[in-house]
């Protein structure tokens, strides 16, 4: 526990954090820690259950709908994408399965970053003032995929591996039209029921954060000025399926622990979601990494720009790691808060999965 607490400490400390949150379950043991302020200018901390937007955590909620409706016969996980979508007119080479493991070659809506160092701004724009300017407009899923289609395939599809988010905003029209159902729905009744998750929801139009929670904020370079915005009522629409839900560490919890013991998905595809990417970690909606001490976890953290979404677990689902961080004051570029975090998370999946030894 102090070895936890002081990690927190330090990102908060040096203005990386204003808040951060914690949840750690080990069988039936559960630790709960709080550090920091839930808002700006206040000494109260973030609540111990308070709701938060889980950015691309999203993904594995997404993965797991989708594969639901393979174990139901309602999909098959390698039938081609365009056989549910004809209107849209994706390649006819990509299947439900690249669409979840990132190898469909699809353009990212959210923007491309070239091998040269390049952005590509997609249908939404992805950093600083442009992303600020427009963050209450709403956004439909259909128009986003229609923007990523009509640009080139990065690869063909099923030959390489790159993060798009575009990926899981078809995987939600699949859903839709798989089911009958809007996409909430649908989420309510295959996954968040079965699992009992009560304080998970999904916003679509509405930039409210229902029930108790900390602010977030987004700090971004407006020319040579450093500016922070407070992001905690914004529009989700712009990151559909990929990124729009809201929830709590407790529900993480419940959510990933159910998922890796079979609570939710046959055994079969539990597998296939935990079998990774050789060139990039990535299964169906979870990265599959090995820990410093020679085991195994799986995760999928989550970005809404102001906070950050910690999702991590045993491969059997007994040990959970779960949290929300909220952006603090220091005047860190996207590369340098990235570095940041990743060091922060290395240090909390050693504690909790390696009992705080490296091998």
């Amino acid at each position: 526990m102090a070895g936890l607490e002081a990690l927190m400490r330090t990102l908060v400390d040096d203005g990386v954090a204003m808040g951060v949150q914690l949840r750690v379950h080990e069988g039936t043991d559960e630790r709960v820690l709080t550090v920091g302020s839930r808002e700006r200018g206040s000494d109260v901390p973030p609540p111990v259950d308070g709701r938060f937007r889980i950015g691309s955590t999203a993904k594995t909620f997404t993965a797991a709908l989708v594969l639901r409706l393979v174990a139901d016969g309602a999909l098959e996980l390698d039938g081609a994408v365009s056989d549910h979508l004809p209107a849209l007119a994706p390649d006819p080479r990509i299947t439900v399965r690249m669409l979840l493991q990132h190898t469909s070659g699809v353009f990212n809506h959210t923007g491309e970053y070239d091998a040269d160092g390049t952005f590509t701004p997609g249908a939404v724009p992805g950093l600083g003032p442009e992303w600020v300017a427009r963050r209450e407009r709403v956004s439909a899923p259909e128009d986003l995929v229609r923007d990523s289609l009509a640009r080139p395939l990065r690869f063909a599809p099923g030959t390489s591996w790159s993060y798009s988010n575009t990926n899981y905003v078809l995987a939600r029209l699949l859903v839709e039209q798989a089911t009958g159902s809007p996409f909430p729905d649908a989420m309510r009744r295959h996954v968040l029921e079965p699992l009992r998750l009560t304080d998970t929801v999904l916003p679509e139009t509405s930039p409210e954060i229902p029930g108790p929670h900390a602010h977030g904020y987004y700090r971004y370079l407006d020319g040579d000025t450093w500016r922070t915005a407070d992001t905690t009522v914004s529009d989700p629409t712009w990151i559909s399926a990929a990124g729009d839900m809201i929830s709590t560490t407790a529900d993480l919890h419940a959510f990933v622990s159910g998922l890796m013991s079979g609570a939710l998905l046959p055994d079969r595809l539990v597998a296939a979601m935990r079998t990774p990417h050789p060139a990039s970690g990535y299964g169906l909606g979870l990265f599959v990494a090995p820990t410093r001490c020679g085991g195994t976890v799986v995760h999928h953290h989550g970005n809404f720009w102001g906070r950050a979404t910690l999702m991590v677990s045993s491969l059997d689902g007994a040990r959970t790691l779960t949290g929300s961080v909220t952006c603090g004051e220091a005047d860190l570029d996207l590369g340098a808060q990235s570095t940041a975090f990743e060091a922060f998370t290395q240090g909390l999946v050693t504690e909790v999965f390696c009992g705080g030894r490296s091998a």
